[in-house]
Formats: structure tokens, C-alpha cells, sequence
């Protein structure tokens, strides 16, 4: 399928690149897929649980990126992928996985997808979201301890000593690499409507 659109959403944590990506979605519907970085986390099944909780999951060491690579050329070229799925409760990656097929949209989203120029070559258009850091924080902690099991200290400390470092090393300065950078994401209504209407271009008549 070479008239796939492939659309890279990045941005620090909690920053709304979920939402931006959600509002597309609901959007255009079944001519969009997302492929998201998180679920390219690589396995540790040698590790215990208490080992894998003291990784660094926010260095670009801890994703399994060139697989991702492998994937999105495969769904460029019409291939059907296998993609692997995380257990953030866990801290591993799952026994399960999905598979994903090529579509006229796809967006991969992730925190570190523009660290990787392999990567962000095969992207159309590059979007990053950018919002503070105070507010990215509190999203962190609710989604962590609401919907990942975590403890309040346990994201509070990982915050501290991996995500706040790793966000000022990799994360912000990939910034540079974007065509678009959005203030507040989903929730920026001027931008949002800019996007819709780039891909409503693409699909054409398949809308």
C-alpha cells in the first residue's frame, strides 16, 4: 500500500499525545490504526519482578525500536505485522500479541519515536505535543496509579530518577524533528482541526 499516510505523534509523558491520537480515531474510524511504541518494550523474562522494576524504561535502550522499524516497512509495503504487547503491571511484555494490517492512515505514537532517524524517515508528518511539565506529571500519576496498579511513591520516584532526566536527554530535544509541534495536544482545538483536515485530503474518496 504506498499510499499509506504514516503519522508520528511524540511528546513527553503525560503531554496528550494519547488524546490527540484517540481524537483522530474517533474521527476517521476504521481508516485509521495505531501502532504505539510502548508495546515495543523489550521482553524481560530472565528478570524477576522486583529486577524489572528498577529499569529504565524511558532510555531508548529499552525499547525494541529496530523490530518497530521492521514493522512499519512491513505495513508500508501491505504486509500484515504480528505486534507484541506490554503488561505494564507486570513490567514485561505479554504472551500476547496482535496483529495489525496495513491501513490508508497509521499513526505510531511514543515518547522517544523521533530519537531514531530510521525511524522517523519512514513517517509522512511529524507531530509533537508539547505541554508543561507540571501538568504532564499529575497525568502521569493518575494514569499510573489508576490504571497500571502502581503506588504513588513508585511513580513519584521513577518520575524523579528516570522520566524527568530522560525527558531533558532524549525526549525534548527530538522535538526539533517535528513538522508540527502542538500546545496541549487533543485538546487544541485550532491544531486538531488543521490535522483532520491533512488526512481528510489523503483519504479523499475513501471517506
Amino acid at each position: 500500500m504506498s499510499d499509506i499516510l504514516m503519522i508520528g505523534i511524540a511528546g513527553g509523558t503525560g503531554s496528550g499525545k494519547s488524546t490527540l491520537t484517540e481524537r483522530i480515531k474517533e474521527h476517521f474510524g476504521e481508516h485509521v490504526t495505531v501502532l504505539t511504541h510502548d508495546n515495543y518494550y523489550k521482553a524481560h523474562d530472565d528478570m524477576t519482578y522486583e529486577e524489572r522494576t528498577h529499569l529504565n524504561y524511558d532510555h531508548p535502550n529499552a525499547f525494541d525500536t529496530d523490530l518497530m522499524i521492521e514493522h512499519v516497512r512491513a505495513l508500508r509495503a501491505g504486509k500484515d505485522i504480528i505486534c507484541p504487547v506490554y503488561d505494564f503491571s507486570a513490567h514485561n511484555r505479554s504472551k500476547e500479541t496482535i496483529t495489525i494490517h496495513p491501513n490508508k492512515v497509521m499513526i505510531i505514537e511514543g515518547i522517544l519515536i523521533f530519537e531514531c532517524k530510521e525511524l522517523t524517515d519512514l513517517m509522512d508528518i511529524k507531530i509533537y505535543v508539547d505541554t508543561d511539565a507540571d501538568v504532564r506529571i499529575l497525568r502521569r500519576i493518575m494514569r499510573d496509579v489508576e490504571e497500571r496498579g502502581r503506588s504513588l511513591t513508585s511513580v513519584v520516584n521513577q518520575y524523579l530518577n528516570t522520566v524527568k532526566p530522560m525527558h531533558e536527554q532524549f525526549v525534548e530535544p527530538s522535538k526539533k524533528y517535528a513538522d508540527i509541534i502542538v500546545p496541549e495536544g487533543g485538546r487544541n482545538r485550532v491544531a486538531l482541526d488543521m490535522i483532520m483536515q491533512r488526512i481528510k485530503s489523503h483519504l479523499g474518496g475513501s471517506l
